[in-house]
């Protein structure tokens, strides 16, 4: 018996290779095709900017599409519909005025608030009546204010107090970071932060914890920190070194009241003695003024005269004559 021909060798292919080859192509995935997909711009939004919504992979052969609020396709809910053919769009019950529609079905929202986060559902219609649709997601993050930090107690006692710093206002995707003299916190068994670290508690403070302290808030779309904040700790030689300048100034105000009220009383005296004294020469004895009280000499009085001889102011009935009779004298002769 002869052996078989090359030819007829080669055309014997084993059952199990053609059960494989069979296997793939009966079995072969579909190629894939790109699904429709929406894409917001900017990605992180801020209150008060404009938001595009915008649509990947649109097919081919549409007849329009359709913007809806929410996740669900309702009449309600209709924002603006946009029909292909005539180029004519229409806006539905949920149009506030700051939508616009594309003939590439991207949705425009300007001056966007907080009451516009939410979910965006696109429709899209066929030629053929088939319709698809996909929903995208808007946040809308408020612009964040210059945050405020605030105590409990404006002046806590060293070693005694416990001081409660909290950093406001609070607002809702917030971070919060303290530092102490421009430096972030330093592990410490008195510093506490609660567990969304608006609020730092520092217990039995000392003079060293005076600050400054700086908050910071930030979210996606803003950062902003607070003025410094210095507190104001009171210890015990603050208080002593208060009453001792407290004592110091009472006793300083009455010995200035005492020197004052001195020399009023001594220019008070002084004119009434001259003003007792003007018309009468020699003056009267009187208690403190005169030539037996007093230093005033006749050169420094406004009526002094000349002297004249005593027999002629024997003669005048308003004077005075003192006599002193030395009996020693008498006896000498």
């Amino acid at each position: 018996m002869e052996p078989p021909s090359g030819p007829a060798n080669r055309r014997r292919v084993p059952w199990n290779r053609l059960l494989l080859a069979v296997s793939l192509v009966t079995f072969r995935p579909p190629p894939n095709t790109a699904q429709l997909t929406i894409e917001t711009v900017p990605p992180l939004a801020a209150e008060g900017s404009d938001v595009l919504l915008l649509a990947h992979n649109v097919t081919e052969n549409l007849l329009g599409y359709a913007w809806y609020t929410g996740e669900r396709v309702e009449n309600s809910q209709l924002i603006a519909l946009y029909r292909i053919a005539t180029n004519v769009t229409t806006k539905g019950p949920a149009h506030s005025g700051r939508e616009t529609l594309y003939p590439n079905g991207t949705l425009l929202i300007q001056h966007i608030t907080q009451k516009d986060t939410g979910s965006y559902t696109l429709l899209i219609t066929r030629d053929d009546l088939q319709t698809e649709r996909q929903t995208g997601h808007l946040h809308v993050h408020p612009v964040l204010p210059t945050p405020v930090i605030t105590s409990n107690n404006s002046s806590p006692w060293e070693h005694e107090d416990t001081v409660v710093l909290t950093c406001g206002p609070e607002t809702q995707n917030t971070s919060y970071m303290w530092w102490i003299n421009s430096q972030s916190l330093p592990n410490s068994t008195r510093l506490e932060l609660s567990e969304d670290k608006r609020t730092l508690t520092v217990f039995n403070v000392t003079r060293n914890d005076t600050g400054p302290y700086v908050c910071e808030a930030r979210n996606p779309v803003s950062v902003r920190r607070s003025d410094p904040f210095t507190l104001k700790v009171l210890w015990q030689e603050n208080t002593q070194a208060l009453n001792v300048g407290t004592i110091v100034g009472i006793v300083i105000g009455l010995l200035l009241v005492l020197t004052l009220v001195a020399a009023l009383g001594c220019f008070i005296f002084l004119h009434s003695c001259l003003h007792h004294n003007r018309g009468n020469w020699p003056p009267a004895s009187t208690s403190g003024c005169g030539p037996s009280g007093s230093s005033v000499s006749q050169a420094s009085l406004p009526d002094a005269r000349s002297p004249v001889p005593i027999y002629q102011e024997l003669l005048r009935p308003d004077t005075d004559v003192y006599c002193q009779i030395n009996h020693k004298a008498d006896v000498g002769h």
